[in-house]
């Protein structure tokens, strides 16, 4: 007896900062990880294998943001530099403890914003914290402007929550692989150029459920309120299962694609939004 889709108590959640990036579900296949894959942003590198290291916060403890360590060493010190006393203040230099140095010329931090009486404060433009893991990174690379990169599945059930599916997604610019592969194909249109969803992958124990189609359906949703007329992904013909988080071209096509390009190896889906 197949499982009733609609039982399935669940919410979506947007990766969008540490604690949700925390949210990640683990691969079905646990050689490969969505928590360190670079594979779609590293068009000549990118890996998709599990690198535990990657999770890790990209600033060691107690050293502060921007200082160089090289296996927790210290650069060393310039033999031809005066020592650090003999040198006269810079003003316009950082201090070694990692502040920024004082500027004579500017205004105080506190009153910088309010310099101007008629134009508007700006609020913070959201963004990841610096120096989490690299992945974090990447996915808050366009939080600014496009907004968050990645969705979340958890399933609710009972007082515990469960993450069960997980998708990447974005505009064609932020992933020079599916640029580079997209420009394999010049019958697809150039423009207006599509958003893509680049991963779309759910755990072990949630496979076959429908979770991940209910997840395309809310990425589809939210990049039709952000503007785009069209999404495509890039499916890898005859993967073995879970090797491949680009899921497979029927999957696709029960999500409401079409074949844009039937190639034996590298086909491509869309969808009108």
């Amino acid at each position: 007896m197949g499982y009733a889709p609609e039982m399935e108590r669940f919410r979506i959640v947007d990766v969008v900062d540490a604690a949700t990036f925390a949210l990640l579900p683990p691969c079905a296949d646990p050689a490969f990880d969505h928590g360190t894959c670079d594979y779609w942003e590293d068009r000549e590198r990118g890996s998709k294998a599990h690198r535990a290291g990657w999770l890790e916060s990209a600033v060691a403890q107690g050293e502060a943001p921007g200082h160089l360590a090289v296996s927790g060493r210290r650069p060393p010190a310039n033999p031809f530099a005066p020592d650090a006393t003999e040198r006269p203040p810079n003003p316009f230099a950082p201090t070694g403890a990692g502040r920024v140095a004082s500027n004579p010329f500017t205004l105080d931090a506190d009153t910088t914003l309010d310099a101007n009486p008629f134009a508007p404060s700006r609020s913070a433009r959201p963004s990841v914290p610096a120096g989490g893991p690299r992945k974090l990174g990447l996915l808050g690379r366009g939080l600014a402007v496009f907004g968050s990169y990645a969705k979340v599945l958890v399933l609710e059930e009972g007082d515990a929550e469960r993450p069960a599916a997980y998708a990447q997604f974005g505009p064609l610019s932020a992933y020079p692989r599916a640029l580079r592969l997209r420009e394999l194909y010049s019958q697809l249109p150039d423009a207006p150029l599509p958003a893509v969803i680049t991963c779309i992958a759910t755990t072990a124990e949630a496979h076959q459920r429908g979770l991940a189609l209910r997840l395309v359906e809310a990425v589809c949703d939210d990049l039709a309120g952000r503007g785009f007329f069209a999404v495509e992904a890039y499916p890898e013909a005859n993967a073995r299962p879970h090797a491949t988080s680009a899921a497979t071209t029927a999957f696709w096509v029960r999500a409401g694609f079409r074949v844009a390009v039937d190639d034996e190896r590298f086909p491509v889906v869309r969808r009108e939004l």
